[in-house]
């Protein structure tokens, strides 16, 4: 029945966005956003976008609030209770997503549900489901906003765990008491200690912290490979951040053939997962209750910015997601840019932040061209990179700008020079616009690559309390404050030494 309905939506995506708008427009016409906006007169799109101006978090951060104290009505008809934490990768400040009951079941599980079923499409004799499923989530951190009304909030996964159907808790493992834990080190070795004896036939996670955990499970279990500890594993489903960098090590360390899927769920929605494994993009999910728009990051900043529909999408071309939400999130710019792979089915890969990306000199690096170009230099010279980032250099002192890269080698190359010239080459391969700027080193000389002590990306994480979960290392940054923090710590604990 479910593949059914998959083949009907991706079939007629357009039709589905329609239905879904309209859903969402009728569900709210009574709530106080709807009634500033007359959703009670709205019938098309083209006036949908007309009267709701594109928003931030700040745009709506009073609305949330009022919904955090317990008002209702206010961006959604529904009752929220819970609100997913996220705090970014640029910023102090923490965002609340509002998480309803209909964003939990049409969206986040329902997609969950399609992921799945395609999964089994493709590999109709899979065994996934008669193992458990470990899941490295995010920790609970569990607040009462409201103790009356029952109002918290907690990362997305904590959310998703503690709502998550009963034959939900007997395919997960370990205990949830254990898997949202807020100390990531403990964590950790809790989550090895009560896994490792498991019949585990599924991992999901962010990479990072998924090797981690693999490497001490290999140490507790005296193995050389995870597929002598967990014969039957057959699937990791990742998410966060590029695969590409870490597909090397997994393999090795895994030691035989799984399955890799990429999936697209962050706090504000569910909006796209991969078929099948090695597709060129992710399938967009058109009838889980999120309207979606496309704003050309050309757009971007602009006083009236233009976004256009999946009519009118072009492939391989930069768009800023803006999403319309059963949760209440109108006209909401995510904050990820994309980019089409597929028009028939539309299926779509992340490339980037909108604010994370390197354009100091005109060269428009975004983390989709570092985390390929990465990958290409670490072929070239054998070498393993656990994480990166990197900032412009500017001119100075009668030289040419430059970029400067700090990298977490897991295998460091023979020759760091080499790597250099490699990424270096990578880059150009992958983006004229950098080639452009590199020739004759005319605006941009060759970059500058500094390794790091292992740990240190982890320690400037902990410095900042956004260790562990879905936090991560902004892969790039168009100024050098991160950068430049990171560098300091590292002086520190040399000093410290």
């Amino acid at each position: 029945m479910r593949l059914w309905r998959i083949q009907n939506w991706s079939n007629h995506p357009v039709a589905a966005q329609r239905e879904v708008l309209q859903n969402l427009v009728t569900d709210a016409q009574y709530t106080e956003f709807g009634k500033k906006y007359h959703f009670s007169s709205l019938f098309n799109v083209k006036e949908f976008k007309k009267r709701v101006p594109i928003q931030e978090y700040d745009d709506l951060k009073c609305y949330v609030q009022r919904m955090m104290n317990g008002e209702e009505n206010i961006l959604c008809g529904t009752p929220v209770n819970w609100f997913a934490k996220s705090s970014g990768t640029t910023s102090d400040k923490s965002k609340f997503i509002p998480i309803s009951d209909d964003s939990l079941q049409d969206n986040h599980f329902q997609a969950s549900k399609d992921v799945l079923s395609n999964y089994y499409k493709n590999f109709p004799s899979s065994d996934l489901l008669t193992g458990k499923g470990l899941v490295i989530g995010g920790s609970h951190q569990i607040d009462i906003l409201n103790e009356e009304l029952d109002i918290k909030f907690g990362d997305l996964s904590a959310i998703l765990m503690e709502n998550s159907p009963f034959w939900g808790q007997w395919l997960r493992t370990p205990e949830l008491s254990i898997a949202l834990l807020d100390e990531w080190e403990n964590k950790i070795e809790l989550l090895a200690q009560n896994t490792a004896n498991e019949n585990v036939t599924l991992l999901a996670g962010v990479p990072t912290w998924t090797l981690l955990l693999l490497k001490r499970i290999l140490e507790i279990k005296g193995k050389k490979t995870i597929k002598e500890v967990w014969p039957n594993l057959e699937l990791y489903i990742n998410g966060g951040v590029s695969f590409v960098p870490y597909r090397e090590q997994f393999d090795k360390i895994i030691g035989d053939k799984i399955n890799y899927l990429e999936i697209y769920n962050a706090s504000e929605g569910f909006f796209a997962g991969q078929e099948k494994p090695d597709d060129d993009g992710m399938l967009l999910f058109t009838e889980h209750g999120v309207f979606y728009e496309f704003l050309p990051v050309e757009e971007y900043g602009k006083p009236n910015p233009g976004t256009v529909g999946l009519k009118n999408v072009q492939v391989t071309k930069n768009y800023a997601l803006v999403i319309s939400t059963t949760g209440g999130l109108w006209r909401y710019l995510v904050g990820d840019t994309i980019q089409f792979t597929s028009l028939n089915p539309y299926k779509i890969k992340v490339t980037g932040r909108l604010k994370h990306y390197i354009n100091a000199f005109g060269e428009e690096v975004i983390a989709d061209n570092s985390d390929n170009a990465i990958a290409a230099a670490c072929e070239k010279t054998n070498a393993i990179v656990n994480d990166y980032t990197a900032a412009p250099v500017y001119f100075c002192d009668g030289a040419n700008g430059t970029h400067e890269w700090l990298i977490e080698f897991d295998k460091h190359p023979e020759s760091l020079e080499q790597f250099t010239i490699e990424l270096d080459k990578a880059l150009k391969n992958c983006n004229s616009d950098y080639e452009a700027k590199r020739y004759k080193d005319i605006a941009l000389r060759m970059p500058i690559v500094r390794a790091l002590p292992n740990g240190t990306f982890n320690e400037w994480l902990r410095s900042r309390g956004k260790l562990g979960g879905q936090h991560k290392v902004p892969r790039l940054s168009n100024e050098r404050k991160i950068l430049e923090e990171i560098v300091a710590l590292t002086h520190l604990q040399n000093t410290i030494k």
